[in-house]
């Protein structure tokens, strides 16, 4: 399963990046969707790839998706989270500009700050930012996990229908990454999407949500598990 999986993100992920996040470049040059090493992964396309081939393995060992994706949804979140701080590590996706006690100063040397700030001369820039994969990676990583945990435990009175962590998850995960993605500096020649603030994180986390909830929803409707 952990094979199919990772397959399945790491397909699903540079696809998703490709036509969200740089399908000018496609267009241009298809052979970039081949072109890894150059960077460029998104988490909605990796979810997506990474639910095809749960749903692959599944069949193949007589499991409905809901049941695979259910028994993972509890771990994706360390996962998440660890990517998140490695984003940290290597100074990526660097956060909006701040005034407040969280922001840090990033050196002028990382590939990230100069995309976005070709103005940032010397060793370090003259003003803060927010640490937005921190932030990430304690909403994402470890708020996600123990909500998820907490909703799987098999001490809760309650059994869960398929389907319904699973719901939990999508849900959760979508509503953070709304909200931290107001300390996120939006992504280099895409901007604003729409309203003067929607980025595109954030709109392909609001179909999530509407999963998420449908699923919790239609979940409860199911039988109970043995």
């Amino acid at each position: 399963m952990v094979f199919y999986g990772a397959v399945g993100a790491v397909l699903g992920g540079r696809l998703g990046y490709s036509l969200f996040y740089a399908f000018d470049a496609v267009l241009r040059d298809p052979l970039f969707v081949l072109r890894i090493w150059e960077g460029g992964m998104s988490f909605h396309g990796g979810l997506l790839g990474c639910l095809a081939a749960l749903w692959w393995f599944g069949h193949k060992t007589q499991r409905s998706l809901l049941q695979v994706t259910d028994f993972v949804a509890p771990l994706a979140p360390i996962g998440l989270g660890l990517g998140r701080l490695g984003n940290f590590a290597n100074t990526e996706l660097p956060g909006r500009a701040t005034e407040s006690v969280f922001g840090i100063i990033y050196p002028c040397s990382a590939d990230a700050v100069r995309s976005i700030n070709p103005l940032c001369l010397g060793q370090w820039e003259n003003f803060a930012r927010h640490p937005s994969p921190l932030y990430q990676a304690f909403t994402e990583g470890l708020l996600l996990f123990v909500l998820v945990w907490w909703m799987s435990s098999p001490e809760r009175p309650q059994p869960r229908q398929a389907g319904f962590v699973s719901g939990v998850f999508l849900i959760g995960y979508g509503v953070m990454r709304l909200c931290t993605e107001f300390f996120r500096e939006p992504d280099l020649g895409l901007g604003f999407i729409a309203f003067g603030w929607l980025t595109m994180g954030q709109l392909l986390s609001i179909p999530m949500v509407i999963v998420g909830i449908l699923f919790a929803y239609f979940s409860r409707r199911l039988p109970s598990p043995r």
